[in-house]
């Protein structure tokens, strides 16, 4: 059931270039599951359309968003003081399923696609799973917070720290053992993990970033292609903020 409501600022700040998070008191942390996302309003006239950003961590009546700066809404989102109030909806999306971690998980971000890959980890913990995370350079942000809770991969494309490379070169040149993925990031990556998953015969979940501007379902402006026809519109089309972000790879066209 989503909640709307004012939550109030416990924290912000910057945790790297153009990357920043918001802590925030509300009734929706205690509801959410890894995977899923919130609304938040900007205050500025000039901004209408609520934010999807995803939910870092959970708990204890307090949610941790990071999200990158990308235009106005954001940039409003980065001056936020602590005591500040702030509209949100939330939960939004369905979260990844958490009993398909059977045998060997391989947790995947790239790039923003990491921080809704951190909650995952907190409750997925054991020495079974490992979190491969992909960055551009060793600006490596929550790169610490995994490392508490799961054993860690990097991959950077220039090759300052970890693997030079992508997530999947990582799974490669470690030659991780992997039953099933779990994994969000831009769509080159996701389209890559959902082909290896293919030629390996393993079930890959995948998040989808899209834009949107209601959140529950109504607009149709996050509509994705899938493989097999809804039932009820008789189309190839799925909502990533009502039937989604995530979804088992197969299920989707990318």
């Amino acid at each position: 059931m989503k909640i709307y409501e004012k939550g109030k600022m416990t924290g912000s700040r910057r945790l790297s270039e153009g990357i920043y998070e918001l802590c925030i008191k509300t009734n929706i942390a205690d509801k959410s599951k890894p995977g899923q996302f919130v609304m938040v309003y900007p205050k500025g006239k000039d901004t209408l359309l609520p934010r999807p950003i995803s939910i870092c961590e959970a708990g204890n009546g307090e949610l941790r968003l990071v999200y990158r700066v990308v235009g106005k809404g954001t940039h409003e989102f980065s001056t936020y003081k602590t005591g500040e109030e702030v509209m949100l909806l939330g939960p939004v999306g369905n979260g990844f399923p958490l009993e398909e971690a059977k045998g060997h998980a391989v947790l995947m971000g790239g790039g923003i696609g990491v921080p809704p890959i951190l909650q995952l980890s907190k409750e997925l913990r054991s020495e079974s799973v490992t979190a491969v995370m992909g960055y551009r350079t060793g600006d490596m942000f929550l790169k610490e917070d995994f490392e508490k809770y799961v054993k860690t991969e990097i991959a950077t494309e220039d090759g300052s720290f970890g693997v030079r490379g992508n997530v999947l070169d990582v799974l490669r040149e470690k030659n991780l053992p992997c039953d099933v993925i779990f994994a969000c990031g831009p769509m080159p990556m996701l389209r890559a993990i959902k082909k290896y998953a293919q030629e390996k015969g393993i079930k890959a979940y995948i998040s989808l970033e899209e834009r949107m501007a209601c959140g529950v379902g109504a607009c149709l402006g996050c509509v994705c292609r899938t493989t097999k026809k809804d039932a009820h519109s008789h189309v190839n089309n799925a909502r990533v903020c009502t039937e989604g972000p995530v979804f088992e790879a197969g299920e989707v066209d990318i």
